[in-house]
Parts: C-alpha cells; sequence; structure tokens
C-alpha cells in the first residue's frame, strides 16, 4: 500500500514536562488521542521516541492527554503558545484539529501519526505505516496455527489506520488458505463489503472482554483486537480460559512487554514502530531538514513487523516459521501482494 522508505486539560488537561536541562534549546512536545499516554499501544509507543529524543538529543518533552476528543483543538493551542519546536499529534481522528491549527500558524512544525494529507501540508510530516504488511504475516501464523479453523477479529473505530490491520489479517489467512487448500475463516471483518465488528472507542477493556467473548463464542480461537488498550480486556479473558484455548495477537507494540501479567496469552504482536519514526521527525526539526510529507514505516525499513512468539515460540512449528520468513521477503520483494 505504501511505498516510501524512512526519511534519515482546561480540568481535562494532563500536562507533563521533561526536563533535561536548563539549557536545553528545543521541545518537542505531543497531543495524545483518547487513552492516554500510557494505554500499551499508539499514544504511549509514540511517547517512547519523544523519551528516546530527550535521551538522545538532551532536549525537553511534554504531552498533554486529551481525554475526549473535544480536548483536541484545546491542546494543540495550548502547545502553540507553549514554545514548542515540534508538536506531534497522535491518531487518525487528530486529522482534522492538526491541520486546522497548521493553517492557522503556518510557522509551526507538526507531525501527525496515522494520516497522509492530500495535498500535503508544508508545516506538517506525516508518520503512517503498512501494517497490512505485517498484518498479513499475522494472518498466515494464525491461520497456520488454529485448531477450530476460525479466526476473530475486531476494531475500535472504522477507520484506515485500525482497518488496514483487518485487511492485512484476512488477506494472510486467505493467502494460506490458497497454498494450504485450507478453509480457516476470519470472522468480525468483512474486506469487500469494509463492515465488521467495532467497539467504537479505545478505551473499554469490558468492550474488550466481550467483543472476544462473543468471537470466542462462535469458535474463534486466535482473535486480532485492533482497538489500543481495548484488547487488554481480550488478553484477560484469554487468560482466565486459558492459552490453549484462546490466544491473542497484539497490536501497535509488543504486548508481551507491555502487559507482562498476560503475556502467556499473546501469539505475536503486529508492531508500529512510532517511537522510532517520532524520535526521528524531532532529529529532522532539530537540524533542519524538516519539510511537510510523509515517513512510512514498512517491513523493508523496520517500520512495522511481527514480534517473537516469547511464551508460545516452541509451539509454533519450524516449518510455519520457514514459510513466514520466505512470505516476508516476498512482501519486501513485491513478489507476494498484501492487498489483492
Amino acid at each position: 500500500m505504501f511505498t516510501s522508505s524512512f526519511k534519515m486539560l482546561t480540568a481535562s488537561f494532563v500536562t507533563v514536562l521533561i526536563t533535561t536541562s536548563a539549557a536545553s534549546a528545543f521541545t518537542a512536545c505531543q497531543v495524545t488521542d483518547t487513552g492516554g499516554i500510557d494505554d500499551n499501544s499508539f499514544n504511549q509507543t509514540a511517547w517512547k521516541g519523544v523519551q528516546d529524543a530527550i535521551a538522545d538529543f538532551g532536549i525537553d518533552g511534554r504531552f498533554l492527554e486529551s481525554q475526549a476528543e473535544t480536548d483536541y483543538e484545546a491542546n494543540l493551542n495550548s502547545l502553540i503558545d507553549g514554545d514548542c519546536d515540534v508538536i506531534i499529534t497522535v491518531g487518525f481522528l487528530l486529522g482534522d484539529a492538526t491541520k486546522t491549527a497548521a493553517e492557522a500558524n503556518p510557522d509551526q512544525k507538526f507531525s501527525i501519526v496515522d494520516f497522509a494529507y492530500d495535498p500535503p501540508l508544508t508545516n506538517v510530516l506525516g508518520q503512517v505505516y503498512a501494517t497490512d504488511e505485517a498484518a498479513f504475516l499475522a494472518g498466515y501464523l494464525a491461520a497456520g496455527m488454529t485448531e477450530t479453523g476460525i479466526l476473530g477479529v475486531f476494531g475500535g473505530i472504522n477507520i484506515p489506520p485500525v482497518t488496514i490491520f483487518m485487511d492485512g489479517f484476512s488477506y494472510g489467512a486467505d493467502y494460506y488458505n490458497t497454498q494450504k487448500g485450507t478453509l480457516v475463516s476470519v470472522i468480525g471483518w468483512d474486506t469487500q463489503t469494509r463492515e465488521g465488528l467495532f467497539t467504537n472507542n479505545f478505551e473499554s477493556l469490558d468492550d474488550g472482554r466481550a467483543f472476544a467473548q462473543n468471537l470466542f463464542d462462535e469458535g474463534a480461537d486466535i482473535i486480532l483486537p485492533v482497538a489500543g488498550p481495548v484488547g487488554l480486556g481480550s488478553a484477560a479473558l484469554a487468560d482466565e480460559v486459558g492459552a490453549d484455548q484462546l490466544k491473542i495477537i497484539g497490536v501497535d507494540a509488543d504486548l508481551y512487554a507491555t502487559d507482562p501479567e498476560k503475556g502467556h496469552v499473546y501469539l505475536t504482536s503486529i508492531t508500529k514502530r512510532m517511537d522510532a519514526t517520532v524520535r526521528q521527525v524531532i532529529e529532522m526539526a532539530m537540524n533542519d531538514q524538516f519539510e511537510g510529507g510523509l515517513i512510512v514505516g514498512a517491513l523493508e525499513n523496520g517500520g512495522v513487523d511481527l514480534a517473537p512468539f516469547h511464551d508460545l515460540d516452541s509451539a509454533v512449528p519450524a516449518s510455519l516459521k520457514a514459510e513466514l520468513l520466505a512470505i516476508r521477503a516476498g512482501i519486501v520483494d513485491g513478489t507476494i501482494d498484501v492487498s489483492p
């Protein structure tokens, strides 16, 4: 889908400032989407990029948390008046608010995670990810591991950064069926009608449990929740019923590491290296190399990937691991299409 490579609260506000030295001459600021800075997902991973830049470059960094979508504009306006050298907004839903702020403040540098403007804005650098590439691998893996022949998937909101995971996962399972002559099915998303299961939020662990329970009741023994921290509720259900009955595939970060108490239920995670792209944007802004356009993370440059199998490594057959390596190579060289 993407062909580029990396370029080398009013009362509801929550703000944190990390200062490395009084003499720091550069400040990176972040506005989160709802879900919080410690969401074990995209907000937290993007903030890690700021933290890495603080450690590596000696800059200052701070963030404002959005408790609701109505906070986006006020948070951005607060940071525009706050001496931020670059403002990083996290999430597709901040697209309109970021565009409005960028057009009103043409001298302010912005970068947005999971959004691309067409035409591009000269003072906004988008960070987007070919997550369908890694999700395709996850779908093939899950199809090779399922015992019921049924895989489940659900999303947070029906928006492109969510459905791209669901597409790749479904097409990966289809590819397994084509190669093996099997009939593994994916429930929860239809790639043709663009309809499926969505919690319509990125916060409710109860929804994560309930949606996973419904898919489990329909026979799914491996589930991909594409809903940020909502998926932690799905992992809690898998922990209760047992990983031998239900396994979870995480998204954004390696959930084995960020949700260690439930680590044993994660078959793998589809990782988005938002930390790497955020750090790179900051470095570009510091070095006067910032320009509007896109940074694209893909398998080829490590911007997306599959996390290790960790506790479940021994359960994944060596032959399936070898097939995944071959498919990865095919995706990178273009001989395998993840969006047929």
